[in-house]
């Protein structure tokens, strides 16, 4: 065999639109049997892959909507920008992640493996684990929050269906009511029941909570504006006074940026879904039609409610379920309340349940399995009182801020190398091996280079984030850390490449 079609056989290299993986990434029983390294839930694609466009398109739409989204979207005008500035802003995020999620996206279908496997490439077989428990930390803590605000929904639909069930609620048990806790564990139970079912019921899910949120937030868009008799001034802002010149400029570029933070967990472990679809060409479509539009479209709608709800009630409501206990009609309330619940669920479930439930199962595929890791998600979630962490802003900007910031260093550096330094060429097999001589093992199955990097890279993020005298510049430490990621990573790779040359 000449060595260029062994080279042709055990790499991958920009397969461009096909759905189908080399024959490099067909395992034999030296890989399946290592328990550390293989299960069947994190093994690479087989076949061509069966999500499409339309998938990703409600994959997106499910993502966007959700009570947090809303909570963002309205709050950006509490920078002094007015809605059609948080329009402008959130729409340059959205165009930004964009070009993002088709990097990573693509990268994921043409490897065809989840997230923690594709981290391998760049950390090492077991290095991968530190981005992999670094994004479950974060996928728990908002998995959490979201099933306690989906059930908050729940809770005031039976209040105002029940009265009597009033009394469930007096209790106090851990921060939670009796109907509050009932609300949380039923929630809690079917989104672990969706999970249980594997990855064709999460699309299944994806498909129809899509579809559902839009129609309920359409709804309660036209609602609240017949409320301000369909009125709505694009100048309306929550602070005192507007923005003007450069500080204006300054803000809607903060927004755009933490447009754009908001969805970095998403986007890291975007490959979890992608290496399903069919080729890179339903990729980009994709990404096209449903983050582009359907961002675009959220970010109108919610400015809409948002400032037509001022118009009512003197001021912005930042929180949708406010605006439900206002409905009237038992039976609309009834329609609403479901529907965000569904909604609350399916994003929970693709932007968090998924991600952190393969993470989990990457640290011991032996003994976690994609199921057994999404219990350990479930009742870590519980764990952690989700209700405590939503109610206290400290614990949320300085926890979570903290570990989020770490996320856009490991974006910079895994998409830099597979992209810059490894030109795509990807050896699977080898992600799947011990072997000291494999592609992937670097020094004892880690990239100490690599992990260097990211220590350094993201601790600059933390102090950005957290520290107060950065404050002016705490919004863009996502984008800082992906270009001191990837600056970093070539910058390294370069050097050792001039010292090998020397």
């Amino acid at each position: 065999m000449t060595e260029e079609r062994h080279k042709a056989m055990t790499t991958v290299k920009d397969p461009g639109s096909r759905g189908t993986l080399p024959e490099n990434a067909q395992l034999t029983e030296l890989h399946t049997n290592n328990a550390r390294l293989y299960n069947v839930d994190i093994a690479p694609r087989t076949g061509a892959g069966e999500w499409k466009a339309r998938n990703l398109f409600n994959w997106w739409m499910s993502a966007w909507h959700s009570l947090g989204g809303y909570a963002m979207a309205v709050g950006f005008m509490s920078l002094g920008l007015t809605g059609w500035q948080a329009m402008i802003g959130m729409v340059l995020g959205m165009i930004t992640m964009w070009g993002a999620s088709n990097l990573m996206g693509v990268a994921g279908q043409r490897v065809g493996v989840p997230f923690p496997v594709f981290a391998r490439i760049s950390f090492g077989v077991y290095g991968a684990n530190l981005p992999a428990f670094i994004r479950a930390i974060v996928a728990v803590c908002w998995y959490g929050i979201q099933t306690f605000l989906a059930s908050h929904a729940v809770k005031i639909l039976i209040l105002k269906v029940f009265p009597g069930a009033e009394s469930l609620d007096q209790s106090n048990f851990l921060g939670l009511s009796a109907l509050g806790w009932m609300c949380l564990l039923v929630l809690w139970a079917a989104q672990l029941i969706v999970l249980f079912r594997g990855m064709e019921a999460v699309r299944k899910l994806s498909d129809f909570a899509g579809p559902t949120i839009w129609v309920a937030m359409i709804a309660l868009a036209v609602w609240t504006l017949s409320l301000a008799d369909w009125k709505l001034d694009w100048n309306y802002t929550m602070a005192e006074t507007p923005l003007s010149g450069g500080a204006m400029i300054v803000a809607i570029l903060a927004t755009a940026s933490l447009t754009l933070a908001y969805m970095a967990g998403p986007m890291l472990n975007f490959a979890d879904f992608t290496r399903l679809s069919a080729n890179a060409s339903e990729v980009k479509r994709g990404n096209s039609l449903g983050l582009l539009l359907n961002g675009i479209a959220f970010a109108v709608v919610s400015v809409i409610i948002g400032i037509s709800s001022a118009e009512v009630y003197g001021s912005a409501v930042t929180d949708p379920i406010l605006l439900l206990g206002e409905l009237d009609s038992v039976a609309l309330l009834l329609v609403a309340t479901l529907a965000v619940a569904v909604a609350q669920v399916g994003v929970n479930i693709i932007c968090n349940f998924v991600s952190a439930s393969f993470d989990f199962s990457h640290l011991a595929p032996g003994a976690i399995s994609f199921r057994t890791g999404g219990l350990i998600t479930a009742v870590l979630a519980i764990v952690v009182m989700p209700w405590n962490l939503y109610s206290s802003p400290v614990i949320v900007n300085y926890f979570l801020g903290g570990v989020g910031a770490m996320i856009g260093p490991l974006f910079g550096i895994i998409m830099a190398d597979y992209y810059l330094v490894k030109r795509q060429q990807v050896k699977i097999r080898d992600l799947y091996t011990s072997a000291p001589d494999s592609r992937y093992h670097y020094s004892n199955g880690v990239n100490k280079v690599y992990v260097a990097l990211f220590a350094v890279c993201s601790l600059i993020c933390m102090v950005l984030a957290l520290v107060p005298v950065f404050s002016a510049i705490a919004p863009f430490s996502w984008p800082i850390g992906v270009a001191l990621g990837a600056f970093a990573t070539v910058l390294v790779n370069r050097s050792t490449t001039e010292k090998a040359t020397v």
